[in-house]
């Protein structure tokens, strides 16, 4: 068939793709209904091992609080907390249903190489000569680019509509490259990026008005801070609504605004909830690696929850850039502060484990029926007593200034 050279092409053809349905990455379900069941799973497995870690007493030495903290200094009971983070989860998933997803935008290489000519006039750079220099001596990719993205021997045969064989400018192996890995992992990138800025952004300015003005924390944020010893799985213990403005309406704009697509949600919902979960999981671990990637841990988080520092740090989930800007960051040593917490807490533990041995009725060992009797009520005053020991021995075993916050946590 005969070429017909009269065609002219500015730029070379798109290459040729079909648009196809993607399976499910767990088929049947939906991907995005994974994406929104994905951080609900990670939410409660992630907590129960910090439960597990908690009810069984390992690395007690890095723990931020003692047992006797979680027993008087918190005002709120563990089933309290199971039940509204389940109703906020239930909320975010309708929600969630509901979403609209936008594709990513296509982008042109070869328009953006067209910038490089009078870029590098304006640093006083002849782009004609190099290029010319850069083809004499056979690097013809490199003078391609620096003529504006020009490649004449770069070609590829076209069959027109009308059956006619046409030569036409092709891409060059690099542009397919470079234009592989944007649409892959730049785009990506800088979408997860955007996303998490909006996010922190999101949270820092509503956090911080929850605070400030009385009406809200009253009637909202106050139920988050029943938790003064935050545990993993409190994380999303709040007020309903709270939940939704929150955390629900935040990730849900940040993840729409960035246009992220169903696969890209799970990394994003999953690993922000991740983060949420370890920021309040009263452990200063050394080798967890979210603890020390960015400033924003559970030690930096904890100190918002005291009363002492309930106005500073309102900085979340991920960066505390905000904080830093605006003169939020809590400034100044902690350690003497969480000294006297964990010793007022202790001290109650004591005298309420005094009252309850004052009180205790004498019990003859020898009546194996009172006996029986006394062991197996969960009401009996002396298992009240036996517990309240157990806990008070437990607790001894963590007072002291060696007790589980490490140097870099308590002096912030």
């Amino acid at each position: 068939m005969a070429v017909n050279a009269s065609v002219a092409f500015d730029l070379p053809p798109l290459p040729s793709y079909t648009l196809s349905v993607r399976e499910p990455l767990f088929p049947p379900i939906p991907d995005n209904v994974v994406s929104l069941l994905l951080p609900i799973i990670a939410y409660w497995a992630l907590s129960m091992v910090y439960h597990y870690l908690d009810v069984n007493e390992y690395f007690v030495q890095y723990r931020l609080h003692t047992p006797a903290e979680v027993l008087k200094r918190n005002r709120v009971t563990r089933w309290e907390v199971v039940r509204d983070v389940i109703l906020q989860q239930v909320v975010q998933t309708v929600a969630g249903m509901g979403m609209a997803y936008f594709d990513p935008e296509e982008m042109r290489l070869r328009i953006l190489q067209k910038a490089v000519p009078p870029l590098l006039a304006l640093v006083g750079l002849d782009a004609t000569g190099l290029a010319k220099s850069a083809s004499q001596s056979g690097h013809a990719m490199l003078a391609g680019a620096l003529a504006g993205g020009s490649y004449p021997d770069v070609t590829q045969s076209l069959i027109l509509e009308t059956g006619a064989e046409v030569v036409a400018p092709a891409f060059a192996s690099w542009e397919l490259a470079v234009a592989g890995f944007i649409y892959w992992y730049f785009i990506p990138a800088l979408q997860f990026m955007l996303a998490v800025s909006i996010v922190d952004t999101w949270q820092y300015f509503l956090h911080r008005a929850m605070h400030l003005n009385r009406w809200l924390y009253v009637t909202f944020h106050s139920r988050h801070h029943r938790l003064y010893v935050p545990y993993a799985f409190g994380a999303l213990y709040n007020h309903p609504v709270e939940g939704f403005l929150l955390d629900t309406a935040g990730t849900g704009v940040g993840f729409l605004v960035s246009g992220m697509t169903n696969r890209q949600a799970m990394w994003f919902f999953t690993f922000s909830t991740i983060k949420t979960v370890d920021d309040h999981c009263g452990y200063a671990f050394p080798w967890d690696p979210l603890q020390h990637f960015t400033s924003n841990n559970a030690a930096y988080h904890d100190i918002h929850h005291q009363s002492w520092g309930i106005k500073t740090n309102f900085s979340q989930p991920f960066f505390i850039f905000w904080d830093r800007l605006l003169g939020t960051q809590w400034k100044g040593d902690v350690k003497l502060r969480y000294e006297r917490t964990r010793e007022t807490a202790q001290k109650q533990v004591d005298i309420d484990a005094t009252k309850a041995a004052k009180t205790t009725p004498a019990v003859n060992v020898s009546e194996e029926r009172e006996q029986e009797r006394v062991i197996v009520s969960p009401e009996g005053p002396a298992t009240r007593t036996r517990l309240r020991r157990k806990t008070v021995t437990h607790v001894e075993n963590l007072k002291g200034p060696s007790h589980g916050v490490p140097g870099s946590v308590l002096h912030n």
